[in-house]
Parts: structure tokens; C-alpha cells; sequence
């Protein structure tokens, strides 16, 4: 029966089952449904990140900070209009930041793009 089943679309495992109308992969527990498991990796791969107004964000962009962000164990944050020069996104960022950086000042750090705006 794992024959007609398709592999796993993550880990590319063969022992894919069913479980009622999803299927699972005993290798890295993700689950899909097999109607949508190629439609959901197309929609994955194609997520669209947008900032604060509505633009959509790429690799390489500059944006700019719209309001003044806290930074643990720095006396003063980054202000508000700060610009951020090629910026890296994310898929699996820590409490919803998807944005990878370097803030001159501070760093390498991880922005939420609800704080940012397309330069």
C-alpha cells in the first residue's frame, strides 16, 4: 500500500500513511492532505511577506524602521526611520520575525515586518 502513497514532500520518506483524510510521515511527523499536497507546496514555497503598508518585501531590500524599537541590553533602541539595507527573509523566524539583518550599531538581528516600510 506505501507504493501508491507519494513520499513524504519534506523528507522525502518513502513509508508515508494514511490517517482518515491526511497523510502522515512517521520520519518527521509532517502531515498533508493528498489533495492539496502538491497545491500546499506550491502556496509554501510561494509565501509573500509585506510591511507595514502593504508592500511586498524581498531579498536585498531596503527598509526602513517606522517606529522606535527596545533592544535588550542597549541603552537606547533603534529609532524610528533608521534604514536597513539588504535585507534577508525568513521562513522560520523566532515569535513571528521574518526579517534577517545587520542594523548598523547593533548588529545582526531579526526584525517583524509589521515594524518595517519598503524604502
Amino acid at each position: 500500500m506505501t507504493e501508491s502513497l507519494p513520499p513524504c514532500p519534506q523528507c522525502s520518506s518513502a513509508y508515508t500513511y494514511e490517517m482518515g483524510a491526511l497523510l502522515v510521515c512517521p520520519e518527521c511527523g509532517h502531515e498533508w492532505s493528498l489533495a492539496s499536497g502538491d497545491a500546499s507546496d506550491g502556496a509554501h514555497a510561494e509565501r509573500v511577506i509585506k510591511d507595514s503598508v502593504g508592500n511586498v518585501l524581498a531579498d536585498g531590500d531596503t527598509v526602513t524602521v517606522v517606529k522606535t524599537l527596545k533592544v535588550k541590553g542597549s541603552p537606547s533602541g533603534i529609532k524610528a526611520g533608521t534604514k536597513v539595507r539588504n535585507i534577508r527573509l525568513v521562513e522560520d523566524g523566532v515569535d513571528g520575525h521574518d526579517i534577517d539583518c545587520k542594523v548598523d550599531g547593533f548588529g545582526a538581528m531579526q526584525l517583524k515586518s509589521s515594524v518595517v516600510k519598503k524604502a
